[in-house]
């Protein structure tokens, strides 16, 4: 993307003054044109109401009939022509001579311009023309005496210089009406560029772009799938990853930008997380039967809701992922334990042999053997999954490392699940049971624990019982919830993690417990096998 030579201040206020001018031109020829044009209609019905009254007045008409008032016209038009500001008041009879003008040498003459001959005839009329007092505005009408019989004419000139005079002034008027309209939309541009660029968080329109094709290449590249909506619940954002979710779960829309979210994807639950400003963590949702992992975090800006975001993965690959971690996880500590196991017992007989105790040693050799067999035999031959089977053997290791008894009781014959899934919930429900037994009793001289397994009416019976430490009746109430623990800060989460994997399976959990009297937990789960049992 190339850079613009150009800042968006400067563009701004370039782009606003060419409008203000352009703007400003257009409304100076026309209020140009339409002043001038009204000033001369003014000027011209100024002449002709001014020309109208000198006609009607008594002293012009007794002037006109009676020889011996003349001097009376002179001394009336003067008045007239000094009261109302005009070139010239004159006064003519029916052959063209002045009975009055602001010259009084040239009165008794013939009117001069040759537009008088209309009025003569009767007719009143606006003319343009040049006398002696020069080029004028004239005003024409004819006088009448009370009998009707025409007697004169009055022309009332009013000088075009005054009229350039008048369009002058008022277009000088209108240049400095325009120029402060352009200094006032130079200022308007300035502040208006400075508000737009602190909204901007001070980015120029090329930053702006790249950041905005930044953001849309990372979140298209990411796997989880992202939805976003605004603080309306309309839809602004769905990556290809959600996309690609919402497909396999039977949702098709060619572009659900702008759709509500409700319309979109029912029961989001986006509109609550706008209402109550929330987030939502690591919460399972069912779209059209397929399980996803939810987190949806409200978009704040200056203490306001504006949005919200959704997060989200398809549990199956979670799931795929927790197995293979806590495989790994398993596998590590299983190999940990049995390697610790294995150097203890290798310090016994090392001490044994240096006291030459040659039987001792190979009755010890046999007792541990014929214990590890009869271990493992126990559990392999009961427990038909061998995930679960190599994860109990690699908690036995584990327990006695701890110093603590475990018995493992398989009352029937387990078989493998059909679902690989259940396996993975079995494995988190009895794994998270033991750990908690085993850390509840470090301080306790009695360190025993029993797992009772048992399969009925295709139905898996689990039961942990410990000689821990117990739990009163409030922490009874609180255990199952996250982060509640009486073990200390960043603690309490394996049995929110059980009673999550028991309620995904459909099944239920019961404790009991007493202070200083240890804990049962009795688990109920549905559970199919891969094949009858025997």
């Amino acid at each position: 993307m190339k850079n613009s030579r150009f800042k968006l201040s400067t563009m701004i206020i370039f782009y606003v003054l060419l409008v203000v001018l352009f703007s400003l031109l257009i409304t100076d020829l026309l209020i140009t044109e339409n002043t001038s044009d009204d000033i001369r209609e003014q000027l011209e019905e100024k002449a002709l109401i001014v020309s109208r009254s000198v006609a009607e007045s008594q002293i012009v008409k007794e002037g006109l009939s009676i020889a011996d008032n003349e001097e009376a016209i002179q001394d009336y038009a003067m008045s007239i022509q000094q009261a109302t500001d005009v070139l010239f008041v004159v006064v003519m009879d029916m052959e063209g001579i002045r009975k009055s003008h602001p010259d009084t040498e040239r009165i008794g003459e013939r009117f001069v311009g040759g537009d008088e001959a209309r009025v003569l005839n009767g007719e009143e009329y606006i003319s343009m023309s040049e006398g002696t007092l020069g080029h004028s505005v004239r005003a024409f009408t004819p006088i009448y005496t009370d009998n009707g019989d025409q007697v004169g004419a009055v022309s009332i000139g009013i000088s075009l210089d005054a009229v350039e005079a008048s369009l002058q002034k008022s277009h000088q008027n209108i240049l400095i009406g325009s120029l402060i309209g352009v200094l006032v939309g130079v200022l308007g541009a300035f502040l208006l560029a400075r508000y737009i660029k602190k909204s901007l968080f001070g980015l120029e329109p090329v930053a702006i772009a790249r950041i905005h094709e930044e953001r849309n290449r990372m979140l298209q590249s990411v796997r989880e799938g992202i939805i976003a909506v605004d603080a309306e619940a309309k839809i602004t954002l769905v990556n290809k990853s959600a996309r690609d979710i919402f497909h396999k779960a039977g949702i098709e829309t060619e572009d659900p930008v702008g759709l509500h979210v409700s319309d979109y994807l029912p029961h989001s639950m986006l509109e609550r997380v706008l209402q109550t400003g929330e987030s939502e963590l690591d919460e399972e949702q069912i779209i059209n039967g397929s399980s996803i992992i939810v987190n949806r975090v409200p978009l704040i800006v200056n203490e306001e809701v504006v949005g919200a975001i959704s997060t989200f993965r398809d549990k199956t690959e979670v799931n795929q992922l927790a197995e293979q971690l806590t495989g790994v996880r398993l596998y590590a500590e299983s190999l940990r334990a049995q390697s610790h196991e294995f150097k203890n017992k290798l310090h016994v007989l090392l001490g044994m042999i240096e006291m030459q105790s040659y039987q001792e040693v190979k009755s010890y050799i046999k007792q541990v053997v014929d214990h590890q067999v009869h271990e493992t035999d126990t559990i392999t031959n009961k427990l038909k999954d061998p995930a679960l089977a190599g994860f109990l053997i690699g908690k036995l290791s584990y327990a006695r490392e701890q110093n603590v008894h475990l018995s493992v009781t398989c009352e029937t014959v387990i078989p493998a699940s059909e679902d690989s899934r259940v396996t993975h919930e079995l494995v988190t429900i009895i794994g998270n049971l033991l750990d908690n037994a085993i850390e509840s009793m470090t301080s306790n001289k009695e360190k025993r624990i029993s797992l009772i397994l048992s399969y009925v009416d295709d139905l898996l019976s689990i039961e942990v019982a410990d000689t821990g430490v117990g739990m009163d009746e409030d922490m009874q109430a609180e255990v199952f919830k996250k982060g509640v623990s009486a073990k200390g800060t960043d603690r309490g989460y394996g049995l929110h993690l059980v009673k999550a994997s028991v309620e995904a399976l459909g099944g239920s959990i019961e404790m009991y417990s007493e202070l200083n009297q240890g804990t049962t937990f009795n688990v109920i789960v549905p559970y199919e096998s891969e094949v009858e049992t025997e």
